[in-house]
């Protein structure tokens, strides 16, 4: 399991009866965590002061309940990178903590590279890994089916100090896109993907993540450059074992360019108990 324990400005504090206490800079949010199917509390005084608790409706969806003043928007901090984040619709913040592992892995694969490296970052939502590649060096290329989402993408750079980093922002369905890189004859050393479990591109375009990822690793593939650095997918699909999405790349990018894949469980430590909450897996091929 790969356990993302440096940070500074972020604290899972404790997991209890579906839900999840954490620690965002000043604010303490409670959020809903199917994972955390035991009962037991560790820090009570905490749970019953967070800032704002995210309840699920029966029927759907859910709100925020505000327990007291909390700005619209702030920023948080891992490492140099600066990140703004909100309390917005399905309990999310624009930001996964856990994702700093493989920001980590992208800067030390592009840092030491040594020469120009070109990343494409498909599903980008918020922009964690752009600004990652981007704080590293790399030409980057973000897209994302939500035009909200690159709009923050673009606030998260300006944060970080990289308003004039060499990145695009696409939005777009993220398969035609990469359609018509490989009509372009563009290349890419490093392409990292974040696919929903289920999702509709900006005219209403379907995915489904068991339906459509084989295809679009495919299609990638086409996309890699002579002398590829890395190949990250991400995944939060219940039923869908990581060993699958290892198999996929294996299969199709460590075939073509030999390299290694690994995959592994996401977590964040509880500062409560030291016990560990899962939080999705990454599959990553390297050379």
């Amino acid at each position: 399991m790969l356990i993302a324990d440096k940070w500074t400005d972020y604290n899972l504090i404790d997991a209890s009866d579906g839900l999840k206490l954490e620690k965002w800079g000043d604010y303490y949010l409670s959020r809903p965590d199917p994972q955390a199917i035991w009962s037991y509390k560790s820090e009570k005084n905490l749970w019953n002061n967070a800032h704002a608790e995210y309840h699920r409706s029966k029927s759907g969806g859910g709100s925020w309940e505000y327990r007291k003043k909390l700005p619209e928007a702030w920023q948080v901090k891992y490492s140099e990178l600066i990140f703004n984040v909100k309390p917005m619709g399905f309990k999310h913040t624009g930001l996964f903590p856990e994702q700093a592992v493989n920001w980590d892995f992208i800067i030390d694969k592009i840092s030491s590279a040594q020469r120009e490296i070109k990343v494409l970052n498909l599903f980008a939502y918020t922009g964690g890994a752009t600004v990652a590649s981007a704080y590293a060096g790399a030409k980057t290329v973000h897209v994302d089916a939500s035009k909200g989402m690159v709009n923050w993408a673009k606030e998260n750079a300006a944060s970080s100090g990289l308003s004039n980093a060499p990145i695009r922002y696409i939005v777009d369905d993220c398969v035609k896109f990469v359609e018509r890189e490989i009509r372009r004859g563009n290349k890419y050393d490093g392409i990292i993907m974040d696919p929903p479990t289920y999702g509709r591109g900006p005219k209403g375009e379907l995915w489904r993540f068991e339906d459509e990822l084989f295809n679009l690793v495919k299609k990638c593939n086409e996309l890699m450059s002579d002398n590829p650095l890395f190949f990250i997918v991400n995944s939060y699909t219940s039923g869908i074992s990581h060993i699958v999405v290892s198999n996929v790349l294996s299969y199709i990018i460590k075939n073509s360019h030999g390299g290694t894949v690994t995959s592994d469980e996401l977590g964040l430590k509880m500062s409560s108990n030291g016990l560990v909450l899962p939080c999705g897996y990454t599959t990553r091929w390297f050379k």
